[in-house]
């Protein structure tokens, strides 16, 4: 035993777990009087959002709500979603955030997988979850406590399906003294669930210290100020808003909560609240770049927007930078909290051709200052490839930001952490400057002839087109070649044009033998991330 370990024992002065609910405290305690929540008519400080909070973790509590009990959501981008993200993890508890546009029986599985005990449901979603209760109760004889939301920004149909009303619930308990967190920040905080788009789900499993430093590096990797307004674009179940509920509370800042996902909506927030911050994936952007740009008028402040969840074609990127947003490009997956690493631009990229620019910032880039691996791996040796911009590899991560794993099944996830690292599945190759960039998913590369062919490198070419709004490019059967490209395309809307006019579009950026050989138009399929679902895709051109 060394003489730094004698008689220097942790305890409650110099050691507390790291939880993001800290967060919630200390605005309430600091920025107390300042805004936190903005919802239509309704207005919330962080001191009524903390003690919102501390009235729910009260009622939970008294349903039973404990270490490990998992509480499930199924709410748009509202003040209840944020105070659940403050209020279940209190209670040491873990929250399960469904996403929005699962089908019945898929909500119904994950519910019962996660062991759900209390579920907190918006009234606009009640006939799909009446239908997963169902389920539920006949199929796998669980029957959650349901506590109902009647959002005052909603005014359509929806049932109360439980004896709970969520406002009537907060007025009846008084709030905790304080929202305290884990004892052990390994302890999980979340659990959500992947797309699933071959076979079952899996649940990842997060923790306490995970959220904390991903929602830190949040702030540091876009040098966030303090009290940003930040606009609620991104679903917060997806990845539990990618730690963003605990990053805005960190910093003061303001929750602009917006229901649905539309192009004047959010113009609509930026210019009224001032938003200065917001997330969403690259078809989100392209929808604020296809709109008319009276849309636009009248936001004169900085607009910093953050892109993941696919990776971004250039023409976005450029077009952004057009309209005066700024963009940040940070890439990463729910097993990694979201994005755990950016595209950091350098100054030096100023001198770059506005061409050249949006190339260096599409790429997936370096690792976030709180993850301590991220690099680009022969799967099958676990060798780095070299830093020649043409090896490939595939993308893995090691560090604190890292789930601990697949919630009842450890097949998966050992097979995740082989080696010692997590295996994204993504394919991408290593740039001189150490910066990564993804050439596709390993199920989407495009073998023609032979020759790999990237799925992402066609798509980008079909971007730089302006009359395409989405595309996605799949592997088609080819007798002669085994595979080639088929391009799905979505158009921007009043906008016209061939087939063959994007195949010769094509041609003037790709090597032949990349060209899609057929392009066919119509709307692509998407997640409520925006992220598109190229699975459907590849089971309509019979894909391998």
């Amino acid at each position: 035993m060394s003489i730094f370990d004698q008689d220097l024992e942790r305890n409650s002065a110099n050691f507390v777990a790291l939880s993001p609910i800290s967060f919630v405290e200390r605005s309430a305690e600091i920025f107390g009087d300042l805004p936190a929540v903005i919802h239509g008519a309704r207005r919330y400080d962080w001191t009524q959002v903390r003690e919102r909070s501390a009235r729910l973790a009260a009622a939970l509590r008294g349903f039973g709500v404990a270490r490990g009990t998992t509480v499930t959501v199924m709410l748009p981008n509202t003040p209840e979603m944020v105070e659940a993200h403050y209020a279940v993890p209190a209670l040491n508890a873990v929250l399960n955030t469904l996403n929005t546009r699962l089908d019945a029986a898929l909500l119904a599985w994950q519910m019962n997988h996660c062991e759900t005990q209390v579920l907190i449901t918006d009234r606009e979603f009640a006939p799909i979850m009446a239908q997963a209760l169902e389920i539920m109760r006949n199929e796998h004889g669980r029957t959650p406590v349901v506590i109902d939301v009647a959002d005052s920004e909603y005014d359509g149909p929806g049932e109360m399906l439980g004896s709970h009303e969520y406002e009537s619930l907060l007025a009846a308990h008084e709030p905790l003294a304080r929202l305290e967190g884990p004892r052990d920040k390994w302890d999980a905080i979340a659990v959500s669930y992947t797309s699933g788009t071959t076979g079952d789900p899996k649940g990842v499993v997060t923790h306490h210290r995970g959220a904390y430093l991903n929602a830190v590096c949040n702030a540091a990797t876009w040098t966030m100020p303090h009290y940003p307004r930040y606009l609620w674009t991104l679903p917060m179940f997806h990845c539990n808003g990618w730690c963003f509920p605990w990053t805005v509370a960190m910093l003061g800042g303001t929750h602009v909560c917006l229901r649905k996902v539309e192009a004047g909506a959010i113009l609509d927030a930026i210019r009224e609240h001032r938003v200065d911050h917001y997330c969403a994936a690259p078809i989100v952007h392209n929808l604020l770049l296809a709109a008319d740009p009276a849309l636009r008028a009248g936001i004169t402040h900085q607009v910093r927007a953050m892109v993941a969840g696919a990776s971004p074609p250039e023409a976005m990127v450029e077009g952004m930078a057009r309209i005066g947003f700024d963009l940040t490009h940070v890439y990463g997956l729910t097993e990694v909290y979201g994005p755990a690493s950016v595209a950091v631009r350098r100054v030096s990229w100023s001198a770059e051709s506005m061409a050249e620019q949006a190339r260096l910032n599409a790429r997936q880039g370096v690792r976030y200052a709180l993850q301590e691996g991220m690099t680009v791996l022969d799967p099958q040796t676990m060798e780095e490839v070299p830093d020649d911009g043409e090896t490939m590899g595939e993308i893995m991560f090691r560090g604190n930001i890292v789930m601990k794993g697949y919630l009842k099944n450890p097949a998966a996830s050992a097979q995740a952490f082989a080696g010692g690292w997590f295996h994204t599945g993504d394919l991408a190759v290593m740039e001189p400057d150490r910066y990564v960039r993804i050439k596709d998913r390993s199920k989407d590369i495009i073998i023609s002839g032979g020759e790999n062919i990237s799925s992402i490198e066609v798509e980008d070419a079909l971007y730089r087109h302006p009359a395409v709004l989405a595309c996605a490019v799949v592997a088609k059967p080819d007798p002669k070649w085994g595979e080639t490209p088929l391009a799905y395309v979505e158009l921007r809307p009043g906008v016209e044009v061939s087939a063959e006019e994007l195949i010769a579009h094509c041609k003037t950026l790709l090597a032949n033998y990349k060209v899609p050989r057929e392009v066919l138009f119509e709307t692509i399929p998407k997640t409520s991330t925006g992220k598109i679902q190229k699975f459907q895709l590849r089971a309509r051109a019979k894909s391998a």
